[in-house]
């Protein structure tokens, strides 16, 4: 049924005003370290000091117009409560990233370089050796660097993967009901969506409206962020 969506990633800035009004403290800080994907050492590394304010680790700092990244899905639900709004479902996510095409393998169509040229923040190159940053950008974009897809949706696609609401299961679109599927009744990790700007043709292509993936509650990595929803009135 019919729902509001955010037509970007929920920014830094939007993320600090949160933190400037309430006073969270996201688990990152809390823990005093997160998951850092570190383009130079080439891999994934514990860093000290990473959070959403400083994404890679002290010596960094996110921008204001960036999506906010380092952020737990229990972040994002503390986030979205305060904002008067939720996290979307799978189904909700998937149906709003295609934008009214229908079976199109990407949100803006079957091309994944539409005239030959990136739409969308993902790796050019081989990852994780080379990234030739065709698309202009070495980690996150800000936000609204790309057109929207036909629904006026920003970054559907690659940028932060996003949480959802839904637990994750392997099998859940095999099986769910045709009205408003809520996800699987249970499970350990929550169900992420939209791949990210580490997402390249030679690893992980889940820049297609279809592709998946999850993550702990308490995770924070610095190509994971979300976006909200909200529902119409009846």
């Amino acid at each position: 049924t019919s729902f509001l969506m955010d037509e970007h990633e929920v920014t830094v800035a939007e993320f600090a005003e949160f933190v400037k009004q309430t006073g969270y403290k996201t688990e990152a800080e809390k823990f005093g370290w997160s998951g850092v994907f570190n383009v130079e050492q080439q891999g994934w590394t514990k860093v000290d000091g990473a959070n959403w304010r400083n994404p890679e680790g002290k010596n960094s700092a996110a921008k204001p117009d960036e999506p906010v990244c380092q952020i737990s899905w229990n972040d994002a639900e503390a986030y979205a409560k305060w904002a008067g709004k939720r996290l979307p479902t799978e189904a909700e996510f998937e149906y709003a990233a295609r934008g009214g095409l229908i079976g199109k393998k990407y949100s803006w169509g079957d091309e994944l370089r539409p005239d030959g040229k990136p739409v969308a923040n993902w790796w050019q190159g081989e990852f994780p050796d080379k990234n030739t940053i065709e698309d202009g950008f070495l980690h996150r974009a800000p936000v609204k660097s790309f057109a929207p897809n036909g629904f006026g949706l920003y970054d559907m696609a690659g940028n932060v993967w996003e949480w959802t609401s839904d637990w994750y299961s392997d099998d859940y679109y095999q099986k769910s009901p045709k009205e408003n599927p809520q996800g699987a009744e249970n499970g350990k990790e929550k169900a992420i969506r939209g791949g990210s700007w580490m997402c390249s043709e030679n690893y992980c292509s889940n820049y297609r409206v279809a592709g998946r993936s999850r993550s702990t509650l308490d995770t924070g990595l610095n190509n994971l962020g979300f976006r909200c929803v909200k529902d119409l009135p009846n």
